[in-house]
């Protein structure tokens, strides 16, 4: 893990969201699972995971730090996507060694609303007590409405892209108690 995640460490007087959503497509790995790439997906014995024509599927740079880092602070996390190709995202995940990081995951085509009740209702955890990572605007704006902190991912999930959102956080649930 770098020196940089080291800096994302919350300290016992942090508010802190109690789950943290992130997208997959655009906001995980650097594309579009239904469009972009191949299904299925295998692993090589050195480690690469690669589409049925052979091109190298990687994630964003520091994504696994992100997700280290948060459960590293106690943070659940949980996925949401709206993909059509819910077979090679949920693949993708395994071969990624993804899904460990993940309490639950909704990856089906649909409203991310539909997705974030499914996850509210399985989690027990409050929309006011989430964070969520997405590429989209739409979506932004769709679950935003439910009073989870969202947001907008531009160039794919990053640490500093993580501290941002987790001083949003802190700052709007200070704000209303």
């Amino acid at each position: 893990m770098g020196e940089e995640c080291f800096l994302v460490a919350l300290q016992p007087e942090d508010v802190k969201p109690r789950l943290v959503v992130f997208d997959l497509d655009r906001t995980l790995w650097p594309f579009w699972v239904d469009t972009h790439v191949d299904p299925p997906f295998k692993k090589h014995t050195n480690g690469t995971v690669v589409d049925s024509a052979g091109r190298t599927i990687n994630l964003y740079p520091d994504v696994i730090d992100v997700l280290q880092s948060l459960r590293r602070d106690g943070i659940l996390m949980a996925a949401a996507s709206r993909t059509g190709e819910v077979a090679g995202a949920n693949q993708l995940l395994s071969l990624l060694k993804l899904e460990q990081y993940f309490v639950q995951k909704e990856i089906y085509p649909g409203s991310k609303v539909t997705h974030f009740e499914r996850i509210k209702h399985a989690t027990g955890i409050q929309y006011s007590d989430m964070i969520f990572f997405d590429d989209e605007r739409r979506n932004i704006v769709d679950v935003g409405k439910l009073g989870v902190v969202c947001i907008l991912v531009s160039n794919g999930m990053t640490v500093e892209l993580l501290k941002d959102g987790l001083e949003k956080f802190e700052q709007l649930r200070k704000s209303r108690s």
